[in-house]
């Protein structure tokens, strides 16, 4: 009996509550509004505190109220994980108001939505290259800020991913056996990121990749496809002699030696 009573006590009070909201939506009352715009932002109720703000921000806009108001509507909206539209309040905030004690928050935590914006790295990766550019030029506007540490941490992660989105690029055209695309596609993955951690792998697929296209090509053009694949020999064991696909790399030298009509007893290999 008691339980019940206390649980029609608290469904009595939660319809009185959204019965108060609804009149307060309805109300032309605009100071009680942005009164509970900031009680309703203190108490963690960020929906009903942007409810709100649609309402009142209009009406506030050329007053003295409009910076604070502006900036908890950016607040209210990343604190519900509403990236896109939460940097696209910290953008206009720090645009509209430069001088503010909060535009260097602002402009950081505009960087920081494109971050936390940026996907797995096999999806699309323009708002990771957006996210590392908001944060260089965070470091450009603000040299002495705290948060550079910060940011260059993130950047490092996000160049990280686009170096990964690149080999898993180069990759899947290898997997899809699409030899000529993946040569080119390999080469370009070890170009824009000369460093990346998949570079012996990526050399040895672009060396596999060349072999199995001059194997699998039309007679006129297997000559070259297989000189080809020689010097892209050469170049992976001068880099990696003592490489994990050794004994792959010495069959494809074999192969492409026989078909050359090369003397192999005097020709260096990944073994020597």
């Amino acid at each position: 009996m008691r339980i019940r009573l206390i649980t029609l006590l608290l469904l009595a009070l939660i319809v009185s509550s959204c019965g108060e909201y609804e009149k307060l939506l309805k109300s032309t009352d605009y100071e009680l509004k942005k009164a509970k715009v900031f009680e309703y932002y203190d108490d963690g109720k960020y929906m009903k505190s942007i409810e709100l703000l649609s309402q009142i921000l209009p009406r506030y806009r050329a007053t003295d109220e409009a910076e604070q108001l502006n900036w908890i509507n950016a607040q209210a909206h990343f604190r519900i994980r509403d990236y896109m539209m939460a940097g696209t309040y910290y953008q206009t905030f720090a645009e509209t108001y430069p001088l503010s004690n909060n535009a260097e928050e602002a402009h950081y935590l505009a960087a920081l939505c494109d971050y936390y914006q940026s996907p797995r790295p096999e999806l699309d990766q323009a708002n990771t290259k957006k996210a590392i550019e908001s944060f260089t030029i965070f470091m450009q506007r603000y040299p002495t800020s705290t948060r550079t540490d910060d940011c260059k941490a993130r950047i490092l992660e996000l160049q990280e991913k686009l170096v990964e989105k690149s080999y898993l690029s180069a990759r899947l055209y290898y997997d899809l056996k699409e030899y000529r695309a993946a040569t080119v596609s390999l080469a370009n993955s070890l170009k824009e990121y000369p460093d990346t951690r998949y570079r012996e792998e990526l050399m040895y697929l672009k060396l596999d990749a060349q072999y199995l296209l001059a194997v699998n090509s039309i007679p006129s053009k297997k000559v070259e496809r297989y000189q080809t694949t020689l010097d892209e020999y050469y170049s992976f064991i001068e880099e990696f002699p003592q490489s994990k696909f050794a004994k792959d790399v010495s069959r494809i030298f074999e192969s492409t030696a026989k078909y050359l009509k090369i003397d192999t007893s005097t020709q260096p290999t990944d073994n020597n």
